[in-house]
């Protein structure tokens, strides 16, 4: 790795008299101080200049090598501006110190740039690869992002017993069997794996549940599991529902029902009506699954459907999962970029990000060919371990389904430049309710969530002009244990101590964006005063604060606001900004009793065997496996710890020592 670091220039340094659009002049700097919260934090920003990033990025040029490679551009502050990759990284640099030839946005990003730091890699495809890992670690600003990149959920059919079952899994595919999809909802998987167990009646039961069973559960009784557990079918008969599952959930639907169909029809020969029922039944599950397919098109087996659509300087695209021949269903994606790029350029760096941390399929069908789209075809193959086409489809089945993705795609972004139109104009009213000087770019809403003070939680939830940012979630643990339980205003307290102490240790200067325009509170007058307090202590004035009552009974509709030097008020019952802002409260208080309920959950599931070091998970479940419970592994004497599986002699020594002492 080459990297290097100039030193920052006096604070008196003025700025080019070229300074590109965006990069703030010395005369904009005086008024700073009379603008709202989110312009000074705009505007907190190092001043850039624009010579001194061209001679930054010229210095580096000397050692540069024409290989292929990867390359950062730093800030002052250490951020990331911008991930890029080369084929020839000398050359690719060059171009930076070109000023000229560069539009506004990235003359901006050379003017800010303070370093560089460099990857030389093997081949181009390499390189790619490390540039969109890299872009999705450090999500620097100038790249185009892709921040609603969840990970998809699977049907996993299991390998590693002698009955397998039928599971929705998502994260890792760790555990052996076969997983199918991915679905572009847990609803769409949800709804499948109903069906396929009316289908193929394949159990759902976790391992320790089957291996405890006496008698049969109520999946037997309504006719979704044949009871393997309590040996209601033999193995090999069992093992014939999962090959049927398996060749099913593979694309060969037709030959599935068409066995089934002929099994049903010896049934009815033999007269044997039960079973050709519960066969007639097992086919209209299968049709059922079909029934929810919109899309099946012939010669498209495993594929993802890729199209993008640009309007008014914003692309939106939408992802198909065509899996098997079937629709496993779609999703929309909206991608953060400069509006000078086009829909092509959204759509490659889309591509490369989307399938960093996804098994991509055989084929990618997109509505624009990328540019580069052999380098990334090659990239994605190599990832996938088989070959990848990337294809265009210009006539014929597959052209008919990549325009319906596009109209999809359309739709999608005009109803999303739809809600941000609205979501606009709630956020002005918001400003105009309290007085802020512009609409919040960032509002921070908080809650406790307790039972009668025990596990006691804040919760911090953050909105902005595109909604809810999920990922700016908080949960605060109350830790002082000098709280009276249940003060309300105590715990409030902490969780502003701990949120803003933080903030001013790790950006004094504001310049990154975390910092809150608006703050609300879920509470009335009391809460207010206690934030107050803390926010005064800590030399904060700038802040703005509001905190929410419920109205009388408790009514929604109701609420009062408390402003700090303002009488309390209402809104009237219809306003929009007040449904708005019921609509924060109420998402802070859902995340905050989440987080309580998850800390209760762990403490009721927490085990004396926790604490003993050296006893991780399977030890534990070793240990209560062959004594039943934690309080007889308590009781154990040494050689009974000695006798059970997986447990040496030294760790039982270990263990009988920390519930009875060193003997």
């Amino acid at each position: 790795m080459v990297s290097g670091r100039k030193d920052r220039r006096v604070a008196g340094d003025k700025l080019s008299e070229t300074a590109p659009a965006g990069v703030e002049t010395p005369d904009e700097a005086v008024h700073a101080q009379a603008r709202s919260p989110a312009a000074r934090t705009r505007a907190a920003r190092p001043r850039a200049s624009l010579e001194e990033g061209v001679a930054i990025i010229r210095a580096h040029l000397a050692t540069l090598p024409t290989a292929p490679g990867v390359y950062r551009m730093i800030a002052e502050t250490g951020d990331a501006l911008y991930v890029g990759k080369a084929r020839d990284l000398k050359r690719r640099v060059t171009n930076y110190t070109q000023i000229q030839r560069l539009p506004i946005r990235l003359q901006r990003m050379v003017a800010e740039t303070r370093s560089m730091e460099f990857v030389r890699t093997h081949t181009e495809v390499e390189a790619l690869l490390l540039e969109s890992n890299m872009i999705k670690r450090l999500m620097p600003r100038y790249n185009v992002l892709l921040r609603d990149d969840k990970s998809f959920p699977y049907i996993h059919l299991t390998g590693d017993h002698d009955f397998p079952q039928l599971l929705k899994h998502r994260g890792s595919r760790t555990r052996p069997g076969d997983y199918f999809g991915p679905f572009a909802s847990a609803g769409a998987v949800a709804r499948t794996l109903i069906a396929l167990q009316k289908a193929f009646m394949i159990r759902n039961c976790s391992d320790s549940v089957f291996a405890t069973r006496t008698r049969p559960c109520l999946q037997f009784h309504i006719k979704r599991c044949t009871a393997p557990c309590v040996d209601k079918v033999s193995k090999g008969a069992y093992a014939h529902q999962i090959a049927q599952a398996r060749e099913f959930l593979s694309g060969k639907s037709n030959e599935v029902q068409s066995e089934l169909a002929g099994e049903m029809q010896q049934a009815s020969e033999k007269l044997d009506f039960e079973t050709a029922a519960q066969l007639r039944d097992r086919i209209r599950a299968l049709t059922a699954i079909q029934g929810h397919q919109d899309i099946n098109v012939q010669g498209v087996e495993d594929a993802d459907i890729v199209a993008a659509h640009e309007m008014g300087g914003q692309v939106g695209l939408q992802v198909f999962f065509v899996r098997g021949g079937y629709n496993y269903g779609n999703r929309a994606y909206f991608p953060s970029h400069d509006k000078a790029e086009t829909a092509a350029e959204v759509l490659a760096a889309f591509l490369a990000q989307f399938y960093d941390n996804k098994q991509p399929p055989r084929q990618v069908l997109v509505n624009l060919m990328p540019e580069e789209s052999g380098l990334l075809e090659e990239a994605l193959t190599m990832k996938a371990g088989y070959r990848v086409e990337l294809l265009e489809p210009q006539r014929g089945e597959k052209k008919r389904l990549i325009d319906m993705a596009a109209a999809n795609a359309r739709e999608a972004l005009a109803r999303r430049m739809a809600e941000g139109s609205a979501q606009a104009k709630l956020l002005a009213g918001v400003a105009e309710l309290f007085g802020l000087d512009s609409p919040p770019e960032r509002i921070e809403i908080y809650d406790n969530s307790h039972i009668q003070g025990t596990n006691a939680v804040g919760g911090m939830v953050v909105a902005g002009p595109e909604g809810f940012m999920k990922t700016a979630y908080r949960i605060f643990n109350i830790k002082n244990p000098d709280l009276e339980p249940g003060d309300d205003f105590g715990m409030m307290r902490e969780v502003m101590t701990r949120r803003f102490g933080r903030a001013i240790k790790e950006d004094p200067d504001r310049s990154a964006g975390q910092w809150p325009d608006l703050v609300l509170i879920d509470g009335g007058l009391g809460q207010l005063n206690a934030v107050m307090g803390v926010i005064e202590e800590m030399g904060i004035t700038d802040l703005p604060l509001v905190s929410i009552a419920k109205g009388p009974d408790r009514n929604a509709g109701r609420e009062q606001f408390f402003l700090p030097g303002r009488d309390p008020f209402q809104l009237p019952i219809n306003d929009p900004v007040l449904y708005y802002l019921q609509r924060l409260r109420d998402e802070a208080h859902r995340w905050a009793i989440g987080g309580h309920r998850a800390k209760r959950q762990r403490q009721i599931s927490a085990s004396p065997l926790d604490d003993i070091p050296g006893v991780g998970p399977t030890r534990k479940k070793a240990l209560l496996h062959h004594f039943g419970s934690a309080k007889a592994v308590a009781r154990a004497g040494l050689a009974d710890l000695e006798a059970a599986p997986g447990i040496s002699t030294a760790m039982a020594r270990s263990i009988y020592e920390h519930f009875h002492g060193e003997s």
